[in-house]
């Protein structure tokens, strides 16, 4: 059952700033996105065009794509998370972007990857950024994203000494998003994360691995 709507939370730009690099030490060595960066490089070109939705401080994620040879863009709401990208992986072009109004290049990416973007805003919202960021991916492309997954509408929590207002999908709704928009699920999984730090409970986690035909 979805929760009730309670919208009332800080802006992602108004968190993500604040939160800054802590991000990095609380969310460090998470197994699932290792994983799939891994999954990534190793079925990419040297040279690829990839977009980092959600790229953060720049770690781990453009970070390893950018040592593995790849063309990497990195979209971030928060101008604070992507001043700290541009100083970290000085290798990656970083820009402040929503994904709720991105336009991708023509001819997309060779892959996309997005790790927990797209928490913090409405349900439909959140389907309606899988699906575009799906369809960027070129054909012969790869996908790779995280979330938190449940059918949850605008409840309000308290999240790394803020209140946001979060939103997700159950986690068939995702994969059916992605096929509906013509990927290729090849693999999928949850598991739980404790965060680092004192006071973090553990959290599910899915993992999901796609392609667009050639």
């Amino acid at each position: 059952m979805s929760q009730v709507p309670r919208p009332g939370g800080a802006s992602a730009a108004e968190v993500f700033d604040a939160v800054g690099a802590r991000y990095e030490e609380v969310f460090a060595d998470v197994p699932g996105q290792l994983e799939a960066l891994d999954w990534l490089t190793g079925r990419l070109r040297p040279g690829a065009r990839v977009l980092d939705v959600g790229s953060g401080t720049g770690r781990p994620a453009a970070e390893t794509l950018v040592r593995a040879g790849f063309a990497v863009t990195g979209i971030d709401v928060s101008a604070e998370m992507v001043r700290l990208a541009r100083r970290r992986v000085p290798g990656a072009d970083f820009r402040q972007a929503d994904v709720r109004a991105y336009r991708a290049p023509e001819g997309g990416y060779d892959a996309v990857c997005a790790f927990f973007p797209l928490l913090m805003m409405d349900q439909p919202e959140v389907e309606t950024s899988l699906s575009a960021m799906a369809s960027w991916v070129a054909p012969g492309g790869a996908f790779a994203m995280a979330t938190v997954p449940g059918d949850v509408r605008n409840l309000d929590i308290e999240w790394m000494g803020h209140r946001v207002t979060v939103s997700s999908l159950a986690a068939a709704d995702q994969l059916r998003v992605l096929e509906d928009a013509g990927l290729e699920v090849v693999h999928h999984h949850t598991a739980l994360y404790r965060p680092h730090g004192p006071d973090a409970e553990p959290e599910p986690h899915l993992y999901v691995h796609a392609h667009r035909p050639g």
